[in-house]
């Protein structure tokens, strides 16, 4: 299983902006998508495990949760999910449909506080709705991972546990 978006996908996806952290999150919302459009939990624990192996627990856990919320909300606006590849498909994960680009967008613009890019690219994917439930859960995962947090920074407001003897 790869765990990494393809060149393609990383030079499209850059191409608008993304960061590694954004680009890193395409393989879990594949999953999450497929697992809400089915109903299959294989792919909800996939999006978890990749998202984990990708960013470690402290930040995997809360990120893939953060994701399936947004898209969850997104799939009560739209009565469905987006287009997204099939994640488990070799020759699907070279290409990205503009779903995939306007949701990672939107991620992208709401964790920079770009508001009017960030409406632009929540039109597209919920085609023209302004929906409070998506719009909040993108905002939440937006405060909770803000952009130019690295691959291994510590979630702000979480303690670190540890043994004492």
């Amino acid at each position: 299983m790869s765990i990494v978006a393809s060149n393609r996908c990383v030079e499209v996806l850059e191409t608008v902006g993304c960061d590694d952290f954004e680009i890193g999150l395409l393989p879990a919302l594949r999953h999450l998508c497929v697992s809400a459009e089915s109903a299959d939990p294989k792919s909800w624990a996939l999006a978890f495990d990749i998202a984990v192996e990708r960013f470690g627990e402290s930040i995997g856990l809360p990120a893939a949760h953060g994701l399936n919320k947004i898209v969850l909300a997104l799939f009560d606006c739209r009565g469905g999910g987006p287009e997204v590849k099939d994640p488990l498909c070799p020759k699907a994960k070279r290409d990205i449909t503009d779903d995939e680009v306007q949701f990672l967008s939107m991620i992208h613009h709401m964790r920079r506080d770009n508001s009017a890019a960030a409406r632009s690219a929540v039109a597209f994917v919920t085609r023209g709705r302004m929906d409070p439930a998506l719009i909040r859960s993108g905002l939440t995962f937006a405060n909770r991972f803000p952009a130019g947090m690295g691959r291994h920074a510590r979630v702000v407001g979480r303690p670190k546990l540890s043994v004492v003897a």
